[in-house]
This record gives structure tokens, sequence and C-alpha cells, in this order.
């Protein structure tokens, strides 16, 4: 959907940054602003700076900032959509949904509701059996035998569902409540419409959304009964092909550790970081999925999947690399980790250590090795017949990756493999002939009367609408930059930032468009007379080459840091914090010379 750019103003100017960052961080007054720890990184001196006056954030640390809506984005992992609702929502606003009609707009009023009840309902639940869990010797034995402490217990939300059929029937006065059957508590007999528990004598692990919010459970039982795992069904707030369990718990220890670890069991969540490693998650009994991955990448720019060695973690592997290659960009890294087939995650660190397990992480197969090695699987490249098999089996799963530097050098690889030319297998595959060497981009000139000049010459069109023109005419240009190239282009003044976080919006609303349709959205925008104005110099012939913008965006960042380190010097001698970061820069200026 569509939302006004009047409606997010004025939501900003309602919203209160101070006290929506303040419910996730620990803020104290320091002067005009208020100080703490910074969510996005781990520290132990303050460095998180929120102004109430410019109502806004900044670390002076990792350098994220931001308004509302995007710490909403950052901290929690939101859509800006969803941001944008969550926030209405604290200040009792509504978002305007005009291409709705009022018959859609009531039903998505229904459905809000039933799922805000139905969270509540699980979240009762939850509460009864983390109660129940505490009285339970056997239940607390069986998680004390896995190492899991009282404190990690705390912080999962662990319980434990009592034998016995009814047991909900003492948290509910209403057993026959329709709603205990439509979150899944309750499992009703369609023979004689007789009800009973779905969860009984089992470990509980509630699964919580990217806001806390609980929307399922998972149950383990304490023997080996089967079967082992049991999940929530499919109901309206709760999707297996889209959640991952521990991710709300994990979301910190993703931005920390700079990377995701993605395991098979609720357990290896839980035994993972009460073992040093609280950046893991887990799918819920099912195959990971494209949602799967496009929601672990609001988070993190890399992702390790983590499986047995054996062939059904083979298989899950192969499954996991199809749902990882749409978002493979070249400013993003996915690995695949096969432990010993003796050892899960938990087993391998309690026998060989915290440090033994992160060189294996460390040295993980990347997805390009991987495809590779699924591609030839039992294929003899030593015959040219098996040499073909490959490259027909390469084929699907190179035509899934994003444009770019990757897809080229697995194009390359998978020929030499194949003992072609990239060109010849591209002919092959069906693909278009080599385009004709590129134009080198110019601005085209204007009249001679307007036409701007310093000593003579032309000036040529400025980095930001380069960046501009480029990322509005590339479908995927936006996709394939990383979270920190958006916050900088984001943050330009206007008219390029606010026009890059229009683009940002339009992401995450409608995914990857094409000029005609952003040309058609921009209709009414402040700037869109600049921006259509900009895009129609461009000559039709012209393709973008993405090293162009990646140059773009190394100067963009060194005239930051040096505008930065300007600023910073001139309070250094006074300000601490000033002080502290501009040593970070001037280390990391040193760092980068060549000795």
């Amino acid at each position: 959907m569509a939302i006004p750019q009047n409606f997010i103003q004025e939501l900003l100017s309602r919203a209160d940054v101070v006290e929506i960052v303040g419910r996730y961080v620990q803020l104290k007054k320091g002067g005009a602003n208020y100080m703490g720890l910074c969510p996005f990184h781990g520290e132990k001196s303050p460095s998180f700076s929120v102004s109430p006056s410019k109502q806004f954030y900044h670390c002076f640390g990792c350098g994220k900032n931001g308004n509302a809506i995007g710490f909403l984005m950052d901290y929690a992992g939101m859509g800006f959509v969803e941001a944008v609702k969550d926030l209405a929502g604290q200040y009792g606003m509504q978002v305007p949904e005009d291409e709705r009609s009022p018959a859609d707009r009531e039903r998505a009023a229904q459905d809000r509701q039933k799922q805000a009840t139905l969270s509540d309902v699980l979240e009762k639940a939850g509460a009864a059996w983390r109660k129940q869990l505490r009285g339970s010797a056997k239940a607390v034995d069986y998680l004390k035998g896995r190492g899991v402490t009282g404190e990690i217990a705390k912080v999962f939300g662990l319980g434990y569902a009592p034998e016995g059929w009814r047991g909900l029937a003492s948290v509910f006065p209403d057993y026959d409540d329709p709603l205990l059957a439509e979150s899944g508590l309750v499992i009703v007999n369609d023979d004689d419409g007789k009800r009973y528990d779905r969860f009984r004598d089992r470990v509980m692990f509630p699964i919580r959304n990217v806001k806390g919010e609980c929307i399922g459970f998972g149950g383990r039982v304490l023997g080996d009964e089967k079967p082992k795992y049991l999940n929530s069904p499919e109901t309206p707030i709760f999707s297996k092909g889209r959640e991952l369990y521990g991710l709300f718990e994990a979301r910190n220890a993703l931005r920390e550790h700079g990377y995701v670890l993605v395991t098979e069991g609720y357990m290896d969540v839980v035994a993972l970081a009460q073992l040093g490693f609280p950046n893991a998650v887990a799918t819920l009994g099912t195959a990971c999925t494209t949602d799967h991955v496009q929601k672990l990448f609001r988070f993190t720019d890399s992702v390790v999947f983590s499986f047995d060695g054996d062939a059904a973690g083979r298989r899950a592997a192969r499954k996991a690399l199809d749902g990882a290659l749409p978002y493979a960009t070249d400013v993003r890294t996915v690995k695949f980790l096969f432990l010993p087939a003796e050892h899960d995650p938990d087993t391998f660190i309690r026998e060989f250590g915290q440090d033994a397990f992160a060189r294996y992480v460390h040295d993980a197969t990347p997805l390009s090795r991987f495809l590779v090695e699924v591609a030839r699987e039992g294929c003899d490249l030593a015959t040219a017949e098996g040499r073909a098999h490959m490259a027909a089996n390469a084929k699907p799963m190179w035509m899934q990756l994003p444009e770019g530097a990757l897809k080229r050098q697995l194009l390359t690889e998978i020929a030499e493999l194949a003992q072609l030319g990239p060109h010849e297998l591209g002919e092959l595959w069906g693909l278009a002939p080599a385009a004709p060497p590129r134009q080198k981009w110019r601005p085209p000139a204007p009249p001679a009367a307007s036409r701007p000049r310093v000593a003579g010459r032309q000036l040529p069109v400025s980095r930001p609408t380069r960046a501009l023109q480029i990322v509005l005419t590339e479908p995927l240009a936006w996709e394939r930059l990383s979270h920190d190239d958006h916050h900088l282009l984001c943050e330009l003044p206007a008219p390029h930032g606010p026009m890059f976080a229009w683009l940002d919006a339009q992401h995450h609303d409608h995914g990857a468009q094409p000029w005609s349709a952003l040309r058609e959205a921009l209709r009414g925008h402040e700037h869109e007379d600049f921006v259509a104005g900009e895009v129609a110099k461009l000559p039709p012939e012209i393709e973008s080459d993405p090293a162009e913008l990646a140059q773009i965006l190394a100067q963009e960042r060194k005239l930051r840091q040096a505008e930065e380190m300007k600023r910073l010097s001139a309070t250094a001698a006074t300000d601490p914090q000033a002080y502290e970061r501009l040593k970070v820069l001037v280390e990391a200026q040193k760092a980068k010379r060549p000795s």
C-alpha cells in the first residue's frame, strides 16, 4: 500500500523518538540529549544519542541513525509499512488506506483485532505453562540435563504443558471458546465434537514474531515418544513457512556477531544461546523458504545454514539453497555448515569448545561452492556426458541468482567445468548474446544560456543525482545495496535523501519496480519534477554498471567521513565522546593506507 507522505510527516511530528527508543534502550539525560548503550552493536560505554529536539537517534560508535520509524525497522526488523502501522497504532492514528473499499478496510480491521485476540490467548497459555514448569521436577530435570539454565529458560519463556487431556480448562474458564481451537491450543474431534489439549506432557517453546508477540508454540516430549516435536498448526497469525523460532530473541545478537546461524530445532537455538552463540534461529519443522531468507536479510547481510552431515542434512541444505538463491546479491553472504554426522551444534561445542565451533562457522561452504557441488553430484566430469549433465543441473539454480558479479563469476566457473567458454554456455542456456560495449555515460548538454560552467568547462551531474538515476532505472540496483548503503543515501540532503527514502519505502511495499511504475507512484510528490527531469536526461540505450554505483558510494562515504572528522576535531578537546569517535576514524584511515 502507498502511504501518503503528509501522513508520515504528521506521524513523525506526533511521535516522540525518545519515548519509542526508551522502550527498548535504557536512556539517561546527558545535556540536551539522552544517552544509552547502542542496541545495534556491543559496547561498554554509551555512545548512542537520542535528540528530543531533532527527533533523531545517532550512534557515534557504529554510525546507525534515523527517526522513530527507522528505529522500529532497524531494531525490530519491521518493513516500512509495518513500522508505520505499528507507530501509528501507538499514537491512536489510522493509517490511510484510500485505495481500499470500505468493506476491505472493515475486513482488515477485523483481521487485526482477531490477530491481537489470538495472540492474547496464546500469551495466557504461555504464562500458565511457565508456572507449571516451576512446579514440574521432571521438566526441570530434563532442561538441566540439556544444560539449560533458569536464566536462558526465562529469556526464551520456556514452559511445561502437564499431562492430562484438558489441562487448559483450568486456565480458560470457557473451554469451548472457539478461539482456543482457532489458536491451535485445543483440538476438536470431527466425529463427536469432543475437545482436548493439543500439547500434553511437553516442554513448551513460545514462538514469537519480530515484535515479540506470541503467535504459536513448539512442544518437545521429555522422553523418546513420537512425535518428538509438535508445532502449532497454521493459524491466521502463524505460518511455518514465514516464521523463525528465536528471531525475536536473537535480533540484537545478529548485529553484534555479524551473522545469523540457522539451525534445525528449538533445542539447538536454546543450547547455542547457552553456549555463547545467541545469534541462532531455527526453522519450524519445515524446509527453509524464500520468505525465511528474506526475513533474515532484514537483520543481517550474512546467513549461515547449519545442518547435520548425513543425507537428510544434505537434502535440507539443498532446499535452503533454493530459498537463498534469489537473495544472494553481491553484498550478502550465504554459507552452509555441515557438522560431523554424530554431532549437532550443542554436542559439538560441548566436546570441542566455542572457538572450534566458531572456526567451523568461519570455514563453512560458501553458496557459490555449494551450488557447484550440487550441480556436479553424480556427474562424471571426465566424460562429455557427465559435463553436459552437470551444466544442465546448474542452469536452473544459476538462473535464480540476481544479476551481479557473483552470477557472472559462477557462469565462468561452470563453463570451465563443462569445458566450454562462458559465451558458448550462455548460448546453450538461451541467454541474450553479448551486448556491444557500453557507452560511457555523459550528462546531456543543457541549452547554452543555462549551461553552468566552471573555468570554461561544463559541470557534470552530481554524484547523488547519478546514483538516483541508477537506482530508479535499474529495478534490482537498490536490492543489491547493503543496509549501510541505504542509510548513507537516505541521509543525503534534499532532494536526494528524501527521494532515496521514498524509493526505500516503495521497495518495502512493492519490491523491485521498473521506472514506469515508479514514475506513476511519483505523481504529486514534492520532488516529482526534479526526479522526472533527471531521469529524462538519460539516453535510452544507456546501461548502468554496478561498479559505477559502488564508486559513487565509496566517494560519498569518504566525503561524509571527512566532514565528520572536521566537526569532531572542532570539539574533541572538550568532548570525550567526540575525541573517542575521532580516534576510531583516524585509526581506520591508517589501517586502509598501504604499508
